[in-house]
């Protein structure tokens, strides 16, 4: 039974321009006189040296470990001696520099110890960490790291696999040699992908301008007795985006705010596949990828090129012709101009075109929007970018997300139809990139305030718990008195108290200051009363007691009686 094949909104049809540099084999590219291997090479997580200046490497060699789960390892690409690591120009619409590993190749190519892995023999968590390990990406132009994208769901059952050999973009076709010449290989990886996702259904989509892609992969399914269904898809820009592929294979439509696999479907290319066979059956981690040279060229060609290679050293292979006045990175429709001749091949790296003003002639000057509608005739989001226009030319980004800003794809669509010469696409990434560089302002802002309410609350309590400590030490030091004075005293002083009641501490420290005087007091020489007549001792003695009942002191000892006389009228 036919597949049925359904449609996507929008849509344009670009001169493609493939046949010029489909003619050759691929070649493999010359050893360079250095590479730059940039750390950071993927979505997620930048990779950490795991080398130092001075070390030798091996071809194949672990040079960058991957950061966490989302990000994959880097590897040395040929043998040699690592002279630098530090930041270096990389192909990036940016023109920003990032950390790199240089390495000056010894001409020896020596490989690491590679071994074939039977993964049908280790747990599927293995495999995939294997995966990460080895490099394996997107090799679409996503970058993302593959391994994650092969961890099923729990929720949603795996329906449909598939496979992106579409190749929309004009003027690239390594996908289309790599199917051609490698197509064996490729379906082996997408029997990995299979075993590991479980799905219903595998779907190979090939655009219907690869005649000899689609023959080569339908052999190779046949070969190997796979129950893939190889498809070929009408040519349409930009059908070989995923959403867009997706849609035209199972008819499904991926919403704004989920992904393919909450609809049961995942979908990789025909290079990520090939590359993570080579992984597993051959023990190669991404260290080359397939590259167009082509444009302004005399000799367009696929060549098979280790990453990290200049280009400067590069797009002579491809003789390009003396008016080039640049390089396209990717495609025309989404490719941007490299920041600086000797930046590295990286792994998104699928094609470099030679620019030249005859070949991409100067755009006409940007007039007014009219507000015609081809914009949004065109887009295969169904979005409005003649409004998004006006709110992100306005500065309005609160808009522009109420328009969906976020899922344009930047294919180029909307510029390409554009009568008013807009670039449409230009100001979208403008907004989009205002729009991140608030929400980042805003994450550091809040940031700032939780450190300055913690830093506050950090004193606060510091502050209480000083004053708890200097009230148990006062009121430790007042029983310890207390209790010394009443030892000192003799008398029967009640148990010290507690350390942390500071009343009992104070009623403590007044009765050993009481018993304190009255000791005193009791230590006092009785009074000379020699002198003092019967009369005046009696009214002392009365004064005494009155004291002693009123609690003030202890009444002073009653004198002596005079001595009576002697029989002989003399004083004893």
């Amino acid at each position: 039974m036919l597949q049925k094949l359904f449609k996507f909104k929008g849509g344009v049809k670009p001169a493609y321009n493939k046949h010029q540099s489909v003619g050759t084999p691929i070649a493999t590219a010359p050893l360079p006189s250095r590479l730059v291997i940039p750390l950071h090479q993927s979505i997620g997580g930048t990779p950490q040296p795991v080398v130092a200046v001075g070390d030798k490497v091996l071809k194949g060699q672990l040079i960058g470990a991957a950061d966490g789960w989302i990000s994959a390892a880097v590897h040395a690409s040929t043998s040699g001696t690592v002279t630098d690591i530090g930041p270096y120009l990389v192909p990036h619409p940016s023109g920003l520099s990032i950390d790199c590993v240089v390495i000056e190749p010894d001409g020896e190519e020596r490989w690491i110890e590679r071994q074939p892995l039977d993964y049908r023999a280790m747990a599927p968590e293995a495999v995939r960490t294997y995966l990460q390990q080895s490099g394996v990406v997107g090799l679409g132009g996503a970058v993302f790291p593959s391994h994650a994208k092969l961890t099923p769901s729990r929720d949603v059952p795996m329906e449909e696999l598939v496979i992106n050999g579409a190749e929309c973009e004009p003027w690239i076709t390594c996908d289309d040699l790599i199917m051609r010449e490698r197509a064996a290989e490729i379906v082996s990886g997408i029997g990995l992908f299979r075993d590991l996702l479980q799905p219903k259904r595998v779907l190979i989509g090939i655009e219907d301008n690869k005649p000899e892609a689609v023959a080569a992969m339908k052999a190779a399914v046949q070969t190997a007795g796979e129950p893939f269904e190889v498809l070929a898809v009408p040519t349409l820009y930009p059908a070989g985006g995923a959403k867009q592929l997706i849609r035209v294979l199972t008819g499904k439509e991926i919403p704004a705010a989920k992904r393919s696999t909450d609809l049961g479907v995942q979908c990789f290319n025909v290079a990520t596949a090939w590359t993570a066979w080579r992984a597993v059956a051959h023990g190669e981690p991404v260290i080359n990828r397939i590259v167009t040279l082509t444009g302004n060229a005399g000799k367009p060609r696929n060549w098979e090129v280790l990453i990290g290679t200049p280009m400067d050293q590069l797009l002579p292979l491809a003789e390009p012709a003396p008016d080039t006045d640049g390089v396209i990175m990717g495609g025309p429709m989404m490719g941007f101009l490299i920041p600086a001749p000797d930046v590295p091949v990286i792994k998104a790296t699928n094609c470099l075109i030679a620019h030249s003003p005859t070949l991409f002639p100067p755009k006409p000057p940007e007039m007014p929007c009219i507000r015609c509608g081809e914009c949004a005739r065109a887009c295969p989001q169904e979005l409005q970018p003649f409004e998004l226009y006006w709110w992100s030319r306005a500065r309005n980004f609160g808009k522009t997300q109420e328009y969906s800003l976020f899922d344009c794809i930047e294919c180029g669509c909307c510029s390409y139809v554009c009568p008013a010469h807009i670039p449409l696409v230009q100001y979208f990434r403008f907004s989009k990139s205002e729009i991140w560089a608030r929400e980042k302002d805003k994450k550091m802002a809040e940031g700032a305030k939780d450190r300055f309410e913690f830093k506050q609350y950090r004193e606060e309590r510091e502050k209480a718990e000083k004053a708890e400590k200097l009230a148990k030490a006062a009121a430790a030091q007042a029983a310890k008195k207390a209790a010394e004075a009443a030892a000192a005293a003799g008398s029967e002083a009640s148990p010290a108290p507690p350390a942390d009641d500071p009343e009992a501490a104070k009623k403590a420290a007044i009765a050993a200051a009481m018993a304190r005087a009255k000791a005193q007091r009791a230590a006092v020489q009785p009074r000379n009363t020699d002198s003092v007549s019967p009369d005046q001792a009696e009214e002392i003695a009365a004064i005494d007691a009155r004291r002693q009942q009123a609690g003030l002191e202890p009444p002073a000892p009653s004198p002596e009686p005079a001595p009576a006389a002697a029989p002989d009228g003399k004083e004893a």
